[in-house]
């Protein structure tokens, strides 16, 4: 079975395939994940794309997702069985001991929040562990204006459960007691995304 089949309507079908063909961030965070040692945590899963993805490719460790959207955590239960999907705000703690997987998130929440999403992923990772952040970020850029315009529209139509849009400077996303690394993740893609791999030093 594909992993548009497990989904219950024509709409989510096609948007997986769509999301999973187009999307560079599925690639990207898998090979990052290749042989990591620790359980993972995905905020704002969605509808557990990522999750799943990660099961398919063989991570065998503790994977859990959670997502504000109840709509969606409905789906992804109901598309698989060997993952654990919580509803939940991202800005409250996360389980200790895991690396944490942040795909377009930051950019629903205020200056503040954004601080206590990083701060509470933070104090979750272990030595040796990670965060890895897919953001578009403000700099001014035509990209920048076109993702602000698409995710606006995602709002519009109900699609994104969010309270605002804040995208975050390129500095915001440096954390404490973490090397990051950034760059590009536009693929196919006009938006203005892009990866932070934070390791714990």
């Amino acid at each position: 079975m594909s992993l548009s089949d497990r989904f219950d309507t024509r709409f989510l079908r096609s948007y997986v395939r769509w999301k999973v063909r187009s999307d560079p961030a599925y690639d990207a965070v898998l090979e990052l994940l290749r042989d990591h040692a620790h359980p993972i945590v995905d905020v704002g899963c969605g509808v557990g794309l990522l999750p799943m993805l990660l099961r398919e490719k063989g991570f065998a460790r503790e994977i859990i997702g959670i997502d504000f959207d109840a709509r969606k955590i409905d789906a992804a239960r109901k598309a698989s069985n060997d993952i654990e999907f919580r509803f939940g705000d991202a800005r409250d703690p996360l389980p200790p001991n895991h690396s944490v997987i942040m795909l377009d998130v930051l950019h629903y929440f205020s200056d503040d929040a954004q601080r206590t999403i990083l701060a509470n992923a933070a104090s979750a990772v272990p030595p040796g562990g990670m965060i890895i952040i897919r953001d578009a970020i403000d700099d001014g850029s035509w990209r920048y204006r076109l993702t602000w315009i698409a995710e606006s529209f995602a709002r519009l139509v109900f699609w994104l459960k969010a309270e605002r849009l804040n995208f975050p400077k390129r500095e915001a996303l440096t954390i404490p007691g973490f090397e990051t690394e950034a760059r590009p993740l536009w693929g196919r893609m006009p938006f203005n995304n892009y990866l932070f791999v934070a390791r714990r030093v």
